[in-house]
């Protein structure tokens, strides 16, 4: 499902933060899967405080998610999930006009699958 937000901050809020290479670092490592805080500090090679303080600012603006891991030994963990699916920043009239477009993902493993069993399968997988 994609979600379109006409009510964006400030042009400006966006920029800084999308003109912060960690930002855009952990955006680009979590569309491809989420990961968890640690993965994300090896991956972007930076330190787990930088991770938390730029996926907060992130979060701030609905541009990722935090997800729950859950883990059959009962250590649940954190990870986080890109929202954002593209950006656009247009100029008309004098104004500046920002387009976030932003995904959500599926609300349980498997619920975009449309074959009951593979739909099982995942859900199987995930527990």
């Amino acid at each position: 499902m994609v979600q379109y937000v006409s009510e964006d901050p400030a042009v400006g809020d966006i920029l800084d933060l999308l003109s912060d290479e960690y930002a855009r670092d952990i955006l680009a490592a979590t569309s491809v899967k989420p990961m968890s805080a640690k993965q994300l500090a090896d991956q972007c090679e930076m330190s787990q405080p930088t991770v938390y303080r730029r996926v907060e600012w992130l979060q701030e603006y609905g541009l990722i998610e935090e997800q729950t891991q859950i883990e059959t030994g009962g250590n649940d963990y954190s990870v986080f999930a890109a929202t954002l699916s593209e950006f656009s920043l247009a100029l008309a009239d004098g104004d500046f006009e920002t387009d976030i477009e932003r995904t959500e993902p599926p609300t349980f493993p498997g619920q975009d699958e449309q074959d009951t069993a593979d739909r099982f399968t995942k859900m199987w997988e995930n527990l």
